[in-house]
């Protein structure tokens, strides 16, 4: 056999050999949160948050709830008879983190007014099943549907944020729920555009968020948030996410993609200020 074509084999099988294991490691790399373990040794949720388990076709799924602190510095969550509606973050974290990581996060949000859900991912901490698109839009889904069943949750306020991979999932929910507004931060413009940068074609990608569809077809108020020195998801992919969707603008964060948290109190501001200008957030 003429050597060219021993070493065109060669080649082909190490290209396919190279996709087949891209195929099947790729949620391994995609979601390393689940090598983590959860620094609680049992499940049980911080003072003053209410833990929350979602019962999903693959086993059941963690959430924390914060209510919102009204200006005298005491929760209106939980108050009974009289309870204001109030609008709600529900957010997806990055594809490294643990709900125990958002904790003080969620707790400024809940002091700026708003109540928010820590929503952890199938097979991340405590949460059973395993992370995929379908399982989280199952998973936040559910999510969703508990908020609207709450006395404290306004259901025509409530705001699908994400974070990194999360942006994906609030993306997804944008799309399968009647959410108020979309906020994104340091995310991609779709996991297939991500995955060639890392040299993974396109097509191998088996779990598909598209931001870019999200952003276009949601017709809600979008806010994107962006480190101009992320060098995890460059900030290209906000640039392509603005494109997507007339009248965008990006809120540059001065931070790389996790390195982000000196920054959160911008990151507050600027959601609140949003929230407000769209009559999602009383002024």
């Amino acid at each position: 056999m003429p050597q060219v074509l021993v070493v065109g084999r060669v080649l082909v099988l190490a290209i396919l050999g190279y996709f087949a294991l891209m195929f099947f490691l790729q949620r391994r790399m995609a979601f390393p949160g689940t090598l983590r373990d959860s620094p609680r040794p049992t499940a049980f949720a911080p003072p003053g948050v209410t833990q929350v388990w979602l019962e999903a076709s693959f086993g059941r799924v963690e959430a924390w709830f914060f209510g919102s602190v009204g200006a005298e510095g005491v929760e209106e969550a939980g108050r009974g008879e009289g309870d204001v509606p109030r609008p709600t973050i529900i957010f997806a974290h990055g594809n490294g983190e643990l709900i125990e990581d958002w904790q003080g996060e969620m707790e400024r949000i809940a002091a700026a007014g708003l109540n928010a859900l820590l929503v952890e991912f199938p097979g991340y901490g405590h949460s059973e099943g395993k992370p995929s698109r379908s399982t989280l839009l199952e998973a936040f889904t559910l999510a969703f549907d508990w908020l609207v069943a709450r006395d404290e949750v306004d259901a025509d306020r409530i705001v699908a944020y994400g974070r990194s991979l999360g942006g994906g999932v609030a993306g997804d929910l944008a799309l399968n729920r009647p959410v108020g507004a979309l906020v994104l931060q340091s995310t991609f413009s779709s996991a297939k555009a991500i995955a060639r940068e890392n040299l993974v074609p396109g097509f191998l990608v088996r779990d598909r968020f598209d931001n870019l569809r999200a952003v276009s077809d949601f017709s809600g108020p979008v806010l994107l948030m962006h480190g101009i020195r992320d060098d995890v998801i460059p900030y290209a992919h906000a640039e392509a996410l603005t494109a997507a969707r007339e009248g965008l603008d990006i809120t540059q964060l001065d931070c790389a993609h996790n390195d982000c948290a000196p920054e959160w109190p911008e990151i507050v501001a600027s959601l609140t200020a949003f929230l407000r200008s769209n009559a999602l957030l009383d002024r």
